[in-house]
């Protein structure tokens, strides 16, 4: 079975199990002290297995269906059969490293959901395909003009600080996507810019 589909499956399965667990979803949410006083480093992956809501579950899953199975199977070429998952978990724990070591004092700060580890994807199949159409709130786009226009806004987000959303999560677990893309295969970087120069949204 696809890594990817592996990923969504334990996703869907904890999440909903969470969503009537509340003991289960403490015991996995990103929550400082436990880290950093318990020693609970597993919070660092965890939380992303957890969701605030159906819609925010459905959102985070439905890119990563999308969008994952293409990077899987150019992780999987570069990388062996688990260079994917190597990826994605890499991408949970990058993303939210900033919030946790700024918030890491702050018994009132709490963090879920896949959203990081899921932007590292879409901006990874960025890099790959940039001007490939995708569908967003039913409005379809050039993948780059999302990319522009969702580092625009997350920026925006953050630095007002408000809401409960973590935008900070989203622009980290992008450059994570990014960079690891092109470590994985310095030729991506040639390719985009190429790619860039030559127009063709379909």
């Amino acid at each position: 079975m696809p890594i990817t589909l592996v990923i969504i499956a334990i996703t869907c399965i904890v999440s909903f199990m969470a969503f009537k667990n509340s003991r289960l979803m403490n015991d996995l949410i990103l929550w400082p002290p436990a880290i950093a006083r318990q020693r609970e480093y597993h919070r660092l992956v965890t939380y992303g297995v957890v969701h605030a809501d159906f819609g925010h579950l459905l959102f985070n899953m439905f890119t990563l269906f999308f969008f994952g199975r293409v990077m899987e199977g150019f992780f999987t070429a570069r990388m062996g059969p688990f260079g994917f998952a190597l990826f994605y978990i890499g991408g949970l724990v990058i993303s939210i490293l900033p919030t946790y070591l700024k918030n890491r004092a702050n018994p009132d700060y709490r963090s879920l959901g896949a959203s990081g580890a899921v932007s590292a994807v879409l901006f990874a199949f960025i890099l790959l395909a940039p001007w490939s159409r995708i569908i967003v709130l039913v409005i379809p786009m050039p993948a780059i003009v999302y990319a522009v226009l969702y580092t625009g806004y997350s920026i925006y987000m953050d630095r007002r600080g408000q809401g409960n959303v973590n935008h900070s999560a989203h622009l980290w677990g992008a450059a994570y996507g990014v960079i690891f893309t092109l470590l994985a295969e310095p030729r991506v970087l040639p390719h985009f810019l190429n790619a860039l120069m030559q127009p063709s949204f379909r």
